[in-house]
């Protein structure tokens, strides 16, 4: 079973509280959360990556155990060994596409050195075709060049699974095609288990092996039901 949960959570800011209470099972290694914003899709995602705690319940990824509350688990997102890529790729400005690449292998508080030397740098360089940018910033990147250093720097570490947080929303719908496709192809071709959360339908025709879809912080059968027949 890749991924066993039974989780609740509630968050509360003022006058306003949402409640997440989700039980599921799947053992694809491609899974896809759909759902509107609302729905509890990033709250999901945040709570595998080890970035909030779950009020209750259990959370098993890949057969290791992450969360348990009776039984007082709760790794670190360090401990976690999994990749979160973030909606807005988090990429540090001042960094060069090396620097960023880099920055998830180093050790202390200083940033990487621009001329950092590394075969796992080097190779996710040339495997995404940054080498010819490797010494540029992100603001000098197109939106797919962007994409491709956050996915690098998120692969570099060899992680057990990869966390995708509406990765497409912020690219042209030309652009936004064209990175569908060569994410699949490279999760198909590195065996890397993902799980990415989308409110586009799209997203589910190119990735999903199996949907989760959410609700209001719960498992939407009605519409769980519709995707598994279409």
């Amino acid at each position: 079973m890749f991924l066993d949960l039974a989780l609740t959570k509630t968050m509360r800011s003022g006058q306003r509280e949402f409640s997440l209470e989700l039980e599921y099972a799947s053992s694809s290694d491609c899974l896809v959360v759909l759902g509107p914003s609302g729905s509890g899709k990033s709250l999901l995602l945040q709570m595998i990556a080890g970035l909030l705690k779950p009020d209750s319940g259990h959370l098993k990824l890949a057969g290791r155990t992450l969360f348990d509350a009776q039984r007082g688990i709760n790794l670190t997102p360090q401990q976690r060994e999994v990749a979160f890529l973030f909606q807005s790729y988090a990429l540090f400005p001042h960094l060069s596409v090396r620097q960023n690449v880099a920055f998830s292998l180093r050790r202390g508080l200083l940033n990487p050195s621009t001329q950092v030397a590394s075969k796992a740098v080097d190779y996710w360089l040339d495997n995404f075709g940054l080498e010819p940018v490797q010494h540029q910033r992100p603001h000098e990147l197109s939106g797919g060049q962007r994409q491709r250093t956050a996915l690098a720097r998120a692969l570099v570490t060899e992680p057990r699974a990869l966390l995708l947080d509406e990765p497409f929303s912020a690219l042209d719908p030309d652009l936004r095609i064209h990175m569908r496709k060569e994410l699949r192809e490279l999760q198909q071709r590195l065996a890397v288990p993902l799980i990415l959360i989308t409110h586009d339908v799209e997203d589910v025709k190119v990735f999903a092996e199996q949907t989760l879809c959410l609700k209001n912080g719960q498992v939407d059968h009605e519409r769980q039901q519709l995707m598994q027949t279409s």
